[in-house]
């Protein structure tokens, strides 16, 4: 099963010729990599090594990217994972493959731990039309109980719920205001987070998306809904003013 994570290209992640920095998009892969990794091993993961990866086209200032990972072999310990990255425009959807290669990422077994491992299992994509990313909790999100601050998981579904929209619209698109969020569970540093986003109504210029976000324990796999939340996402013309929304392809 494919793992996707989705970011957008700033100017800080960016070179003088306006380009996403190598470095960067190989931190994205890295950490989808770790992600696929772990929630298929249920171990430690570290990175071991990579192959061959060649950059074949740019991703530029103001387009997403979205770097996806999948296991495609298990041995004792280690396991590969492929990895993609692909930019997208966000106004045409046109999208490039910008680089592919594996990584091979090592499961650190615990004193008696001799269980094997699963075999990587055949690709499978949701069709419920919820767009799912992940992403991962670090210390530097957290709050002194160890728990992820509120206003980053605020951040993290605000991006999701502006993916989608603009997805849907191929428009430029802003926040217009949060309709309710509902916090239920804590979420620990440690955790991969699940995004899950959809259009959920549009209308002439507005297009309203709800948002679920989902903790899982790498180690343990457990989940939960650790939040619910709905975004009021609107279009706007070079004015910044409201603008009428193209009928979706």
């Amino acid at each position: 099963m494919s793992l996707r994570l989705i970011d957008m290209v700033f100017p800080g992640d960016a070179n003088h010729h306006g380009t996403l920095f190598g470095g960067v998009g190989l931190a994205h892969l890295d950490k989808v990599a770790f992600l696929a990794a772990s929630r298929h091993a249920r171990r430690t993961v570290v990175t071991a090594g990579c192959e061959q990866i060649d950059f074949a086209a740019p991703a530029r200032i103001g387009e997403m990217v979205e770097a996806i990972g999948r296991v495609v072999r298990v041995g004792r310990s280690s396991l590969g994972v492929e990895v993609e990255l692909h930019a997208e425009a966000l106004l045409t959807g046109e999208r490039r493959l910008c680089t592919r290669g594996v990584f091979n990422m090592v499961a650190l077994r615990g004193e008696g731990d001799a269980k094997a491992m699963d075999a990587p299992a055949e690709p499978a994509e949701s069709v419920d039309g919820w767009l799912r990313t992940a992403e991962m909790v670090f210390p530097g999100t957290t709050n002194h109980y160890g728990a992820l601050f509120g206003g980053d998981a605020l951040k993290l579904m605000g991006k999701a719920a502006f993916v989608s929209a603009t997805r849907y619209s191929r428009a430029v698109v802003v926040m217009a205001a949060t309709h309710r969020i509902d916090f239920t569970t804590l979420i620990r540093g440690g955790d991969m987070v699940e995004l899950a986003s959809r259009v959920t109504r549009a209308g002439r210029s507005s297009i309203t998306v709800g948002v679920e976000l989902w903790a899982e324990g790498l180690l343990t796999g457990d989940r939960r809904r650790s939040a619910v939340a709905e975004f009021v996402m609107v279009a706007v013309d070079t004015e910044g003013r409201p603008a009428a929304l193209r009928p979706p392809a």
